[in-house]
């Protein structure tokens, strides 16, 4: 898809730094749109996904942001403006889960973190965009896009509950979102991911899990995060235009 600079899509991407979020970037840029991403610490990553997306001809700004540092969160929509002077989206993907294990087992502090992460920062940074992209604020509308969990409907007992828990809430909040600011045009919607292969299950203490769960999943494997990537940008496409509120679960049957 070929746009001038002046029309292109304007897209955040939290998270952008590797495993979903990096798929996510690359394949938007292919499809046109100019990007803002964040990450924490892992700024080599970063730099590499840039370069990518700026390969298949997307301007890119990186954005250094601890989300669960709520601060950072509010800084992430101004300084997208200031790049580019205009929003037309946002993929809500960052996200951290927690020590797998029973839930008797948890660490509040644990806890905590992951709720700012998950929760708060995403609130925090989706109505910094809302103010941008409402018509009735003189915005030109705009996409939301929300990355959810197959957990947010299974509870993942024996796993991390909390982290289901805080995956619920977003689904909650695409839900009232699409609601209240489809008359002012801005559609959101939610893709939830099974089990895929990124490094946020070693982060949990199980690196081994996609392969693991595999045989408890319909089609046998986990997924990939191109794949993952593929449902965001239908939510981007013409395709998606009457779509809003909607939750694509991406699980492998799951």
């Amino acid at each position: 898809m070929v746009h001038s600079t002046e029309s292109r899509p304007v897209t955040i991407v939290t998270g952008g730094s590797r495993g979903i979020g990096a798929a996510i970037a690359e394949r938007l840029a292919a499809d046109g749109h100019d990007l803002a991403l964040t990450y924490r610490v892992a700024r080599d990553e970063a730099a590499a996904v840039a370069g990518a997306c700026r390969a298949l001809g997307a301007r890119v700004l990186l954005i250094q942001a601890d989300l669960a540092d709520l601060d950072d969160a509010a800084g992430v929509v101004p300084a997208t403006l200031a790049e580019y002077d205009r929003l037309t989206g946002l993929v809500n993907n960052a996200g951290v889960t927690m020590r797998i294990g029973d839930y008797i087992d948890i660490d509040l502090a644990e806890v905590e973190r992951m709720l700012r992460i998950n929760v708060l920062a995403p609130i925090a940074i989706t109505r910094a965009a809302l103010e941008v992209m409402s018509s009735e604020r003189g915005g030109e509308g705009g996409t939301i896009v929300n990355i959810s969990s197959g957990a947010a409907t299974s509870g993942a007992p024996n796993t991390y509950v909390p982290y289901a828990m805080s995956k619920a809430a977003i689904n909650a909040m695409t839900i009232g979102l699409s609601k209240e600011f489809g008359p002012q045009g801005v559609r959101v919607n939610t893709v939830s991911p099974g089990t895929t292969y990124t490094t946020i299950h070693a982060d949990g203490g199980r690196p081994n899990a996609p392969e693991e769960r595999a045989p408890g999943i319909p089609l046998r494997r986990a997924a990939h995060p191109d794949e993952i990537a593929d449902a965001v940008a239908y939510f981007f496409g013409p395709g998606a235009a009457f779509t809003s509120g909607a939750d694509l679960r991406v699980a492998g049957g799951s």
